[in-house]
C-alpha cells in the first residue's frame, strides 16, 4: 500500500492506495478518530452498487458500525440539486447527526454529489472519499465539491476537504474499457502540467496501464495525487496556482456543455482539450512544437480522441468558454503550457486564435 498526505491550510489527511484495502476501512476510520457511535451513509450509484455498496457495508457492519446506503441513478445526469435533496432526505431519515460521516462510493459524479451532501447537511459533516474509478483520483482529492447546473459545470459547489481518501485499485477491474481510456486522461494531464518524467513514465508503461496492472496502476495513481497534493496544498481554494489542475477543460468544459454531457466522457473532453491547449499553447506561448506531436501521440497511445466530430457552432462553443470559472469580465483564460511539465495561467487569449485551434482539432482521425 502506499500513503501520501495532503496538507492544506484547513485540513490534513491522508491518501491510500493498494489492491484489496477496502478490507483495512476499520482501522482507517479508526484512526482517524472515527469510531462505531457514529453512523455512516454510504451514497454511491446504481452501477457501482451492484459490485461493492454491500461488500463495504459488510465490512463497516461486521466492525461495528451503522451504515446505511443511498443510492442514485449513475451518469453525469445526477449531478444536480434534485438529487442533493432527495440524499439529505435520505440522511435525514437514517438518523445522521453532525458527527455522522458520509462515504462517498463510486467515480467523479458520486464523489462531487456526496462531497456536496456533505458540505451542506447541517451546515457541514465529515467524508471520505471511496474513489472507484480511474478519473476519480483527481476529483477525489483536494476538496472540491458541487453539481451542475443547465448553463455550466460544477457551478453550484463548496470547497470541503474529505476526511481521507482510500483508492483501492481491484476495483478497477469491473470498469468498461472505454471509462477506463477516459480516466487516464486526468492522470496524463498531472504529468503535463507538472512532471516531464511522469510523461515519459507513461509514455514507457501504457500498455501496462491499459491492462490494469496493478503495480503499474497504483504508481500512476500514486503519482497523479502526488501533483495534486502539492498543488492543492499551495492553493486550496483556486485563488492562484491551483487553476493550473484544469488544463485542457476550458475546451473539455465547453463541450461537454454544448453536447449536454452525451457525446463524450469528462476525460475524453478533457483529452481533446488538451490537445486544443497545446496547439493553443504554440500560437499564444511560441511553444516547441514537441508539445503538440507528444501531447497528442500519448493521448492517443491511450486511445483517447484528439479531435470533436460533432459540428457545433463555434459561437456556441465560445459562449461556453465566456462561462468558464477561470474567466474573468468575459475575458478568455486558458492554462497554457510553454513546454512539457510546466504551465502558466494566460489571461486575454484572442479569439480569433481560439476559432482557429477550434477548426483544427474538429473533425478528421481520432
Amino acid at each position: 500500500m502506499k500513503t501520501l498526505t495532503v496538507s492544506t491550510e484547513s485540513s490534513s489527511y491522508p491518501i491510500y492506495i493498494g489492491s484489496g484495502i477496502y478490507a483495512q476501512l476499520p482501522s482507517f476510520l479508526s484512526a482517524a478518530g472515527v469510531g462505531t457511535e457514529r453512523k455512516l451513509m454510504l451514497i454511491t450509484d446504481s452501477h457501482v452498487s451492484a459490485h461493492f455498496a454491500e461488500k463495504v457495508k459488510k465490512i463497516l457492519n461486521d466492525a461495528g458500525y451503522q451504515t446505511g446506503i443511498s443510492v442514485v441513478p449513475a451518469g453525469e445526469e445526477s449531478k444536480n440539486l434534485t438529487q442533493v435533496e432527495q440524499l439529505i432526505g435520505a440522511c435525514l431519515e437514517f438518523g445522521l447527526d453532525r458527527q455522522s460521516v458520509i462515504l462517498a462510493l463510486g467515480g467523479g459524479v458520486v464523489g462531487d454529489l456526496a462531497g456536496f451532501v456533505a458540505a451542506t447537511y447541517m451546515r457541514g459533516i465529515p467524508f471520505i472519499q471511496l474513489p472507484t474509478t480511474l478519473l476519480a483520483h483527481d476529483s477525489s482529492v483536494g476538496g472540491k465539491v458541487g453539481v451542475n447546473h443547465p448553463l455550466g459545470k460544477n457551478y453550484i459547489g463548496a470547497f470541503h476537504q474529505p476526511l481521507m481518501v482510500v483508492f483501492d485499485v481491484n476495483v478497477l477491474s469491473t470498469l468498461p474499457r472505454r471509462e477506463v481510456r477516459s480516466g487516464y486522461a486526468e492522470v496524463i494531464k498531472h504529468g503535463l502540467i507538472w512532471d516531464r518524467s511522469f510523461v515519459e513514465w507513461l509514455e514507457k508503461h501504457t500498455e501496462a496501464l491499459l491492462a490494469l496492472e496493478p503495480e503499474k496502476v497504483e504508481e500512476a495513481i500514486y503519482r497523479g495525487c502526488q501533483v495534486k497534493a502539492a498543488v492543492v496544498s499551495q492553493d486550496e481554494k483556486e485563488e492562484g496556482i491551483r487553476a493550473i489542475l484544469n488544463y485542457g477543460h476550458t475546451i473539455g468544459h465547453a463541450l461537454e456543455a454544448v453536447s449536454e454531457y452525451r457525446s463524450y466522457a469528462h476525460g475524453e473532453a478533457v483529452a481533446i482539450g488538451m490537445a486544443g491547449a497545446a496547439r493553443l499553447s504554440t500560437r499564444v506561448l511560441g511553444s516547441p512544437g514537441e508539445l503538440v506531436e507528444r501531447t497528442e501521440a500519448l493521448l492517443q497511445a491511450f486511445q483517447l480522441p484528439v479531435r470533436y466530430q460533432e459540428h457545433w457552432p463555434e459561437n456556441q462553443i465560445l459562449q461556453a468558454m465566456k462561462r468558464d470559472k477561470k474567466a474573468r469580465q468575459g475575458v478568455y483564460t486558458f492554462v497554457l503550457s510553454a513546454r512539457i511539465g510546466e504551465v502558466e495561467i494566460v489571461r486575454g487569449v484572442e479569439e480569433t486564435q481560439i476559432r482557429e485551434v477550434l477548426r483544427e482539432i474538429r473533425g478528421g482521425k481520432e
